[in-house]
């Protein structure tokens, strides 16, 4: 079987009642047939290899922070009838916070600063920040 991490099994630190599933993020109780399996030590290097890997294969607490190009979010408050509050509330943020904003491509959908301005706007972040 070729090794694909997208849809791969692995019994941790030899616990064999279990099974990390990639394509679930999460334990199984059985491998299906035919399924390719590796033997790793601990989660912490499980978590290592998804990383690097399939990201996508990890739990949510161990997933990076995703990344929201500035371009859809722009989008999407125009689309709220958001904008113009968005940029009143940006032009009387602090210069970090307005550099910040004018400097980068992307926006981490959990970064806090965001978020309150978000909320203080009334735009809901599963649909501004939404993958």
């Amino acid at each position: 079987m070729n090794y694909d991490p997208s849809k791969w099994f692995w019994i941790v630190g030899g616990d064999e009642s279990r099974f990390w599933s990639s394509a679930a993020a999460a334990y199984v109780d059985a491998l299906p047939g035919g399924a390719g399996v590796t033997r790793i030590t601990s989660e912490d290097e499980l978590w290592d290899v998804m990383r690097e890997q399939y990201p996508d294969g990890l739990p949510e607490a161990q997933r990076p922070p995703r990344l929201v190009p500035k371009r859809i979010i722009i989008d999407r408050l125009h689309a709220a009838g958001l904008l113009a509050a968005a940029k009143a509330i940006l032009d009387g943020a602090d210069l970090y916070t307005q550099e910040r904003w004018n400097t980068r491509t992307d926006i981490f959908a959990n970064d806090p600063t965001a978020l309150a301005m978000l909320a203080a706007i009334g735009g809901d972040p599963a649909i501004i920040f939404a993958p």
